[in-house]
């Protein structure tokens, strides 16, 4: 019996074995998941805990519940990976789990370490983030009594998860001010690696005046070296300084220890893959999905949803010993709140940068593409129900996986 071995339950990981329990022979076929945590995290709806419109409780169920029947799943931290030995090591009790095809999912994760400042003596009274359960609970806590004062949203490096997030938290924020009538009293700054809020052209000229029109300031080209916790200071590289009252951040972002620990990943520990099959150039039986994935997309539950499915496919070919088709484009989805019940949507891929129209019917829509709309806003309220009903469990939309031109005009 040939042994499949998919290291990671999240988002990537968990549409992976529901995909290939279904196309395998059961009886030619072992699968085994391994993760450490019990709990899955709906990641996508952190955003809405610190304005009161989720609660710790709509973004949090048993990974159990999404594992099928006949999968062999294993509760445990990965102490190493060792491709050339075919084998993985479990650090809960030192035995060796061998492999015929090895997935490694095993996501991304936040580093607010790695910043000087950031998790001194005022982690969570004046410096918070949003990417972490915890972060996004403790905000909610400070937001509901806060009375203003300057509010900075920083991106310390890139990639990070969902990169369009501090933006919508942005919006959110001015939103909810606006909401809880101290607008007025809070000053708004979004300070960014990028050379602006939207780098792509066509996008920053349609949506390049959003945040302006908002009155959010826009402090771009910022590299953060280091935060001042007493001073109230974020501090870049060539010394630049912005004060705060209080300080959202997204730290740098990495892939698990375990690729450090296994020499297999960049320096931010992110496993080179081939970009289109997501195959190891060094290992012919070693995939990598997700935020694991050192590919040039977004780190995003829709990217995840459009490779899974290029990838099941492929995986059959791969076996069979057939040649794997370059057939993943690097199509991502993403809808962007903006506040005040509306929403953005933006699709593209490695090679088209996000274009107006509608979609997924062209001329229909019903979204719209590069343009705010309120059912723009609604798409992504009901995302959270797909993701747990349908996209988790491998389920296929009736959406390509590879991102289609029609809709979109230049």
């Amino acid at each position: 019996m040939k042994k499949l071995l998919v290291l990671g339950a999240g988002t990537a990981g968990t549409m992976v074995v529901n995909r290939l329990h279904r196309m395998l022979d059961a009886d030619e076929w072992k699968i085994t998941l391994v993760d450490e945590h019990e709990t899955h995290y709906y990641q996508p709806g952190f955003l809405f805990i610190p304005f009161g419109m989720y609660s710790k409780s709509d973004v949090v169920k048993p990974k159990r519940d999404f594992v099928p029947a006949g999968v062999e799943f294993i509760m445990s931290p990965i102490e190493v990976i060792e491709p050339d030995q075919n084998r993985v090591k479990l650090a809960k009790d030192g035995r060796y789990l061998n492999y015929d095809f090895l997935v490694i999912a095993t996501g991304a994760r936040t580093h607010p370490e790695q910043t000087p400042g950031l998790m001194e003596h005022e982690w969570y009274k004046s410096i918070y983030d949003f990417y972490t359960i915890e972060g996004a609970v403790a905000l909610a806590r400070q937001l509901r009594n806060w009375s203003g004062g300057r509010m900075v949203v920083n991106v310390v490096e890139n990639p990070i998860k969902c990169p369009v997030a501090p933006l919508e938290f942005l919006m959110l924020a001015d939103w909810f001010f606006h909401e809880q009538g101290i607008r007025d009293r809070v000053d708004i700054t979004y300070v960014t690696p990028l050379p602006g809020a939207f780098t792509k052209p066509i996008a920053a000229k349609h949506l390049g005046d959003i945040l302006e029109e908002k009155g959010i300031k826009v402090e771009p080209d910022f590299m953060a070296m280091e935060v001042n916790p007493d001073t109230k200071k974020l501090i870049s590289y060539d010394e630049r300084e912005v004060d705060y009252d209080l300080l959202i951040t997204v730290p740098i972002n990495m892939g698990d220890e375990v690729v450090q620990r296994s020499g297999m990943g960049d320096e931010l520990n992110y496993i080179p893959v081939d970009k289109h099959t997501f195959l190891s150039p060094k290992y012919s039986n070693v995939f990598v999905l997700g935020d694991a994935a050192g590919i040039p997309t977004s780190k995003a539950g829709s990217v995840a949803h459009f490779a899974v499915d290029c990838f099941a496919e492929n995986f059959l070919r791969h076996i069979d010993g057939l040649e794997m088709l370059p057939t993943f484009d690097g199509h991502a989805n993403c809808f962007i709140e903006s506040g005040f019940g509306k929403g953005l949507l933006i699709d593209f891929n490695y090679d088209v940068e996000p274009l107006p129209g509608r979609y997924p019917l062209p001329g229909v829509g019903p979204f719209t593409l590069l343009q705010e709309s309120e059912m723009n806003h609604w798409g992504k309220m009901m995302f959270r129900w797909m993701y747990w009903n349908i996209l988790l469990k491998g389920q296929e939309l009736p959406l390509p996986a590879r991102m289609s031109m029609s809709g979109k005009w230049r």
